[in-house]
């Protein structure tokens, strides 16, 4: 979708403005290097899904409310890990079947630290 000519000639403003943060979140924090700016510019994307009117996702709900918890460097989270993060994010949804609160969130967060102990 990224490398379609058309595909943003089919946006209202809002919606490419939504797509222009996620692809700056993107390059800017998902990969090898942050961008000093890295906080704003999640921010900036949260705020764009909002006026969409997006629900969040589990994943992105967390990228908002625990931004310091990644790492300075995402590129050098190995598959091990991503594939760690995917497994309990499945199981918080299992457990929780749709119902997203700050419980639920908090007791994820637990579930990290107990495990990084």
């Amino acid at each position: 979708m990224a490398e379609d000519e058309n595909f943003e000639t089919k946006m209202e403003t809002n919606e490419r403005r939504a797509w222009e943060s996620f692809k700056l979140v993107i390059t800017s924090f998902l990969g090898n290097k942050k961008d000093p700016n890295y906080k704003s510019i999640v921010e900036e994307m949260i705020k764009n899904f909002k006026i969409l009117g997006c629900s969040m996702s589990l994943k992105v709900h967390f990228l908002d409310s625990h931004l310091y918890y990644f790492p300075k460097n995402l590129g050098e989270v190995s598959e091990e890990q991503g594939e760690r993060f995917h497994e309990d994010i499945k199981e918080m949804k299992r457990r929780y079947q749709g119902k997203w609160n700050v419980s639920m969130i908090a007791d994820y967060c637990w579930m990290l630290q107990r495990g990084n102990s």
